[in-house]
């Protein structure tokens, strides 16, 4: 997820190739030495990229297993939203309005993790909410959202985007607009089963129209057709076939169900041999894919293959370490979330204790100790814990109403 979005931002403004955004494998952008990293920021490398990204991830892992992050580090998230209600990947100068020439460009992808962090958190009702006003009006005319305002849509940025709003409550079905909501979207863009690639999801469509599998997209879309964010949380999910290999099913219209499950079929044969899956990076194509084989394992476990999903995870267990630890914060984070998905503990992965790691790369949270039930708020939360978006429905042309605001179950450490 981490390395996804920062090589994704790159492909949007044109520095990398279009495929380059669903499979990138490699570490963020190394920092320079004359960077100067923000108070409050996880990580030392150069937020330029994936600055709003990892801290969110960051957050959203340690809340997850129960800690309570520093105000200093969710102050930094809280402030690098734009006065619309969108973030960019990093605002540098936080006095400069976003967007125009030389502004900060607000994204999708930067925008729907920081929601999902911050509601995770609780207390930030009135962030959360002008976030997803500025994200309803985005959506295209065939269901999706694109990486920025105005782009087409792709599969990653439309999973990432259902799971903001599903954060809060909203049925993804119904985000629609002129009849298309973005369970449509993924179900077109859901490669069929009797050819290449079968059950896969593509990234986009080539210029020709036609659809390449990719596993980058194929995890965000299973979570996005399954109406589920970054955190999974484990045993919830129906335990589908045990032990038992899943395969993909002919539909001529698959439903998100169906979408999914193939999706996964896809991504259980694409780690079969090797427990990985592998970088599809020009000069990297022998290298494994850690960060999207964590994707895999929440994505497996997300769809009720747990069973499945320890395979991967298994294998990140023995090999993921050092990528953690040369890729920083959000690579942790990515790590603390698959470990969650399955079960396991964080605190003994192959030897390394992730939640030290990650904690040790910002500022320090307080002790964890507790679970956060589902409907427990905060004093700085809504009493109604119902936000009506006035306008938006005329806005962007669909009946969006009203947003409930739930929270999941964490994990006690």
């Amino acid at each position: 997820m981490n390395v996804r979005r920062s090589a994704a931002a790159l492909a949007a403004i044109g520095v990398l190739a279009a495929a380059a955004p669903a499979t990138a494998a490699d570490p963020s952008p190394s920092a320079s030495p004359k960077v100067t990293v923000p108070s409050g920021l996880f990580g030392k490398a150069d937020p330029k990229y994936d600055g709003v990204w990892r801290q969110s991830l960051a957050l959203l892992a340690q809340r997850t297993l129960g800690y309570h992050p520093a105000a200093s580090a969710v102050d930094w998230l809280l402030g690098q939203q734009c006065d619309k209600g969108g973030f960019a990947a990093f605002r540098a100068d936080t006095t400069k309005p976003c967007g125009g020439k030389g502004g900060a460009q607000p994204d999708t992808n930067s925008t729907a993790a920081a929601v999902q962090a911050l509601q995770t958190l609780g207390g930030h009702d009135a962030a959360v909410r002008k976030a997803l006003v500025w994200l309803t009006p985005l959506q295209n005319k065939d269901g999706g959202w694109g990486y920025f305002p105005g782009a087409p849509s792709d599969t990653n940025s439309t999973g990432v985007v259902i799971g903001a709003f599903a954060a809060v409550g909203q049925d993804p079905a119904q985000l629609h607009i002129k009849g298309k909501n973005p369970y449509d979207l993924l179900a077109k863009w859901s490669l069929p089963c009797d050819g290449s690639g079968a059950g896969a999801l593509a990234y986009q469509p080539d210029k020709k129209g036609k659809l390449a599998a990719n596993a980058d997209a194929t995890a965000a879309g299973a979570l996005g057709a399954l109406g589920k964010g970054f955190v999974v949380e484990p045993g919830k999910a129906e335990d589908k076939a045990g032990d038992k290999t899943p395969a993909c099913t002919a539909s001529a219209k698959p439903t998100p169900a169906q979408v999914a499950d193939n999706a996964v079929a896809y991504l259980t044969a694409a780690v079969a041999s090797t427990g990985h899956l592998k970088s599809v990076l020009a000069g990297a194509e022998d290298q494994p894919d850690y960060g999207n084989t964590a994707d895999t394992v929440v994505a497996l476990a997300a769809d009720g293959r747990t069973a499945q999903a320890k395979k991967p995870y298994a294998w990140l267990e023995k090999n993921a370490a050092k990528w953690a630890q040369q890729s920083g914060p959000a690579a942790y984070a990515q790590l603390i979330l698959a470990a969650h998905a399955v079960g396991a503990q964080p605190r003994d992965f192959g030897g390394t204790n992730l939640v030290e790691a990650l904690n040790a790369t910002g500022p320090a949270p307080q002790a964890a100790g507790r679970t956060v039930e589902p409907d427990e708020t905060t004093e700085s939360d809504s009493g109604t814990r119902v936000w009506w978006i006035v306008g938006v429905g005329l806005v962007a042309g669909i009946g969006i109403g009203f947003l409930l605001s739930g929270r999941r179950k964490k994990q006690q450490p």
